[in-house]
């Protein structure tokens, strides 16, 4: 797996475990080998540039996935000879924003770090929540690769 990492902000983060854990949740979810995604991380002003200007909301937010492919749940694509890597897309994290949030919800910051690292990658492979079936099953899948790593919420 080959998950581009950039910190690009200031809160102290433990980079390495994120992008060790953004391999284990392409390795888990049955990737090929050589898929791609980027893992950035932004500040306030950023993520609320990037929230205007691509999903058209007011103010700052924890996390943005831009997905390269349109995906399907457990239904990985088939590899083709010669052909380039998957390329998922990009998900940028907001540390600042995410530690506002919980501290304001009662999490502890690195175990939320991580929730919204699987919850962004997974928006990547086609997973959402825009019905309660989608979310549980979303929610689920979150619960899941965070266990693998020892972090509950």
């Amino acid at each position: 797996m080959n998950v581009f990492f950039s910190d690009e902000q200031d809160v102290p983060v433990d980079g390495a475990a994120l992008r060790g854990f953004a391999e284990t949740i392409l390795a888990a979810e049955g990737l090929p080998p050589g898929t791609e995604m980027s893992l950035i991380l932004i500040g306030s002003d950023q993520i609320a540039e990037y929230n205007r200007r691509f999903m058209e909301r007011d103010g700052p937010t924890d996390v943005l996935a831009f997905p390269l492919e349109y995906l399907v749940p457990g239904a990985i694509p088939t590899p083709v000879a010669n052909d380039p890597p998957l390329t998922l897309g990009d998900v940028f994290l907001c540390p600042a924003e995410i530690r506002r949030r919980a501290e304001r919800e009662g999490f502890a910051f690195e175990d939320f770090m991580f929730l919204l690292a699987a919850h962004g990658i997974l928006h990547l492979l086609g997973y959402d929540h825009d019905d309660e079936a989608d979310a549980e099953r979303m929610e689920s899948r979150e619960d899941q690769l965070l266990a693998m790593i020892g972090r509950a919420l």
